[in-house]
């Protein structure tokens, strides 16, 4: 079973990753994983945390020579920001009343409406609200990124790969249908676009939207939306309800701190229309000497019953702004119940853009998860021998064409 487990706060040491159950032989770098973390740092409308942190990752087991060993993959994300907090957050020590730290950062009492602070606190009978904002915090994502981005290695041998890209931001949103991943220039535009969005003058208009939230010291949302390509058809199942990967999949993206909704496919249109501009037809073609049925459609994103159909999968999340505002909300203090200003952290004004990175994260983690258990092995060779065995099996509505007939 391919399994991860995270640790650590927002302002302590460092993030750590413990990763379970990857063959041995799967080539890894540093630089790729890397590659993820510094994109998820990336986007307009980010904080002050981002100018402070330039995330990298360091591997402590798991790893030789480049491959992984088929033990236990350790990962280690050093915080940069913590000798400023290492008083404040020392694993041992509170710090002493009227210190310096308590005046930087003391007693948090005063909830932000929309974190997790209030409900963290009563759940874990805590006063002091940085015990849980400190987990809370979206900086826990990054140690899931370095996570995902192993996991896209996996995918990457396999003949799969995820995309994302953004589509709302507030209320400017962005119409383009989904390119294929072969239309190359579109997705480098949405690379090299600090909003992820691969319309220029869209991007424009989002840019727009943040700077005016800023000035009026508020937060916003939007969508983003993640596809994985060349997803074969079979992964997941609908024999029980846990093993649906549709539902594996709501979950993680839903996990994501500040998402509030989830779609795939048509989504919530499906609802609307009737179920003949709904579901996907399947017709026949002639391919490269070969027949096969394929969709002219993907309304389903790529899933049916729980399962995989061939199609691209598609997956959209709706963000809700980030709670803490630089203008705050009203709140109560925890410990006198007097009407106070909700407290305020250093915070993005939208982070959009970062979280469909976290997205692919989230969606690589699951259909690696997914692809390993239809066709696990304890080496990378023994895999892709699987996973070529499990390809033929699932295409067998291919028939080579001989001479004017069929075989």
């Amino acid at each position: 079973m391919l399994r991860f487990l995270t640790a650590g706060e927002s302002h302590g040491p460092a993030l750590v990753a413990i990763v379970e159950g990857l063959p041995a032989g799967l080539p890894v770098t540093e630089e790729e994983v890397n590659r993820d973390l510094a994109r998820r740092q990336s986007g307009y409308g980010r904080g002050g945390r981002m100018q402070i942190e330039r995330d990298r990752v360091r591997f402590l087991g798991g790893l030789r020579g480049g491959k992984t060993l088929g033990s236990p993959l350790a990962l280690l994300i050093e915080n940069r920001d913590w000798p400023h907090w290492r008083e404040i957050m020392d694993p041992e020590t509170l710090p002493a009343a009227g210190s310096e730290a308590v005046a930087m950062a003391g007693e948090m009492t005063r909830p932000r409406p929309g974190h997790a602070d209030l409900p963290g606190a009563i759940k874990y009978a805590h006063v002091d609200l940085r015990n849980v904002l400190e987990r809370a915090s979206a900086r826990e994502t990054a140690a899931r990124v370095a996570v995902g981005a192993v996991a896209r290695l996996l995918l990457r041998c396999l003949g799969i790969e995820v995309r994302s890209r953004v589509l709302a931001v507030g209320g400017v949103r962005d119409e383009t249908p989904l390119p294929p991943l072969e239309e190359s220039t579109y997705w480098e535009k949405v690379e090299a676009s600090p909003l992820r969005c691969g319309d220029e003058e869209v991007a424009g208009r989002m840019k727009a939207a943040i700077d005016e939230a800023a000035r009026r010291g508020d937060t916003l949302g939007g969508v983003w939306e993640v596809a994985a390509f060349g997803v074969p058809p079979g992964l997941g199942s609908h024999v029980h309800w846990d093993r649906r990967l549709d539902g594996l999949l709501a979950q993680a993206v839903m996990s994501i701190p500040a998402i509030k909704g989830v779609e795939i496919g048509l989504g919530f249109r499906a609802a609307e229309r009737p179920g003949s501009e709904v579901h996907d037809e399947l017709l026949l073609r002639e391919r490269e000497g070969y027949r096969e049925w394929y969709r002219p459609t993907n309304r389903a994103g790529g899933l049916e019953g729980g399962i995989t159909n061939g199609e691209p999968v598609v997956i959209r999340a709706a963000m809700k702004p980030i709670p803490t505002l630089t203008r705050p909300l009203r709140s109560l203090d925890l410990r006198t119940f007097e009407p106070v200003e909700a407290a305020q952290e250093r915070s993005d004004v939208c982070a959009v853009p970062a979280a469909s990175v976290v997205g692919e994260a989230a969606v690589a983690w699951v259909l690696a998860q997914a692809a390993l258990e239809k066709c696990g092995g304890d080496s990378l060779e023994e895999v892709l021998r699987n996973w070529e065995g499990f390809l033929q099996a699932a295409q067998p509505w291919r028939r080579r064409r001989s001479g004017p007939t069929w075989s």
